[in-house]
């Protein structure tokens, strides 16, 4: 009787996690925790770190295969939920939700931003050379590469085309340096500005009609998608949102858009993503060194942008030249890029109010990294 106790003990000690657990699963949990804390106690983006680190403990809670319950296991809950992932499904429903809730006012009353937000892309293709000569593969380093423009949806719809089996690594390290770019962006901008250019004031924008905010969103669509039809999935729900908010007939879907159908996405795109960082797939050489390429070029992204205002600043006039603290807003974490840019100017002149002007090219980089994103998809898919 007792040996029939002991191995049904056994037995069911090997089924628990506890009778497959490793120091991986242990060190992903815990960075899940540290996913949660940050969001919870720091408020660094909690609407994406928090489903992302509780994705985290659950798809790194070990146990034995056939049961059919990780992400990676046909069959499995949450394997049909990470389809819209792998698919690339939940990204086009996430722009669609931007676009509806996005004012490109500030654009459409300085055009020139939107060179700033250009500019800021070019992190995106330095960690894609760095990544070549590296040793990744050119689609691999094309959905790496895009990690510098800040852009989650953008990171994942990329890499479920060129790179699935590097997803998790890359979409885990974009939804990262968003969150963390409160952090990352100010010794930057500091570093590569003076008292003077920080104490720059710009003109008040100014005021857009409705028929320009109308007109913007269906010029765009022709403007980008006639140059990079690649981009129509991300590009066309972007401007198609925008035109819900903007035409003023469709309120109840633009507010659909824009509140329940993004929250609802943003939750299942969260927590499958943070599902799939399952410690015997994601603890490898290339996930480490995806995060440093990352970091790389989000760090490129935020250097050329401010770089960038500051040589167009040599061509513009006394009254009309730009502050180089909006440069760093030109990568597409919207709003807070540009939340920065206003924080960091207030410390310099409490009057000096920049962040309308900071949304000028932060959201030209949302639309930038998604004409990107096409541009890498034509060339290498």
């Amino acid at each position: 009787m007792f040996e029939f106790f002991k191995e049904g003990l056994l037995q069911f000690l090997s089924y628990s996690g506890f009778g497959n657990c490793t120091w991986g699963h242990i060190i992903m949990i815990c960075v899940g925790l540290f996913f949660i804390a940050l969001g919870v106690i720091k408020e660094f983006e909690p609407m994406l770190l928090v489903p992302i680190g509780f994705g985290m403990i659950i798809g790194n809670i070990p146990f034995t295969d056939g049961l059919q319950i990780g992400v990676y296991e046909n069959g499995a809950v949450l394997n049909y939920l990470y389809f819209g992932v792998i698919k690339g499904f939940y990204p086009p429903l996430i722009f669609l939700g931007i676009g509806a809730m996005t004012d490109f006012s500030a654009l459409i009353s300085n055009p020139k931003l939107i060179l700033v937000g250009a500019a800021a892309q070019f992190g995106i293709f330095a960690a894609y050379a760095t990544a070549l000569l590296l040793g990744f593969t050119p689609m691999e380093a094309g959905a790496i590469g895009i990690i510098g423009g800040a852009d989650g949806p953008t990171a994942i719809f990329l890499s479920s085309k060129l790179a699935p089996s590097l997803m998790g690594a890359i979409a885990v390290s974009a939804y990262s340096y968003m969150a963390l770019v409160p952090v990352i962006q100010p010794p930057i901008m500091r570093l590569l500005t003076n008292e003077k250019e920080r104490l720059i004031r710009m003109r008040p924008p100014r005021a857009v009609t409705h028929r320009e905010k109308v007109l913007f969103p269906l010029f765009c669509i022709l403007l980008t998608a006639f140059l990079v039809p690649s981009g129509i999935p991300l590009l066309g729900m972007l401007f198609f949102g925008n035109l819900l908010k903007e035409c003023g007939v469709t309120k109840r879907l633009a507010n659909t858009a824009s509140g329940p159908l993004i929250d609802i996405v943003t939750i299942l795109i969260g927590l499958t993503v943070g599902a799939s960082t399952q410690a015997t797939n994601f603890l490898t050489p290339k996930s480490i060194l995806i995060f440093v390429l990352g970091a790389f070029s989000f760090v490129v992204a935020t250097a050329t942008g401010v770089l960038f205002v500051k040589f167009l600043n040599l061509f513009l006039k006394e009254g009309n030249k730009i502050n180089p603290l909006i440069g760093n807003a030109g990568v597409s974490a919207v709003p807070d890029a540009a939340r920065v840019s206003y924080v960091e100017g207030m410390k310099y002149d409490k009057t000096n109010y920049l962040l309308m002007h900071a949304m000028g090219p932060n959201v030209a980089g949302v639309i930038g990294s998604a004409v990107a994103a096409g541009i890498l998809l034509s060339f290498l898919y």
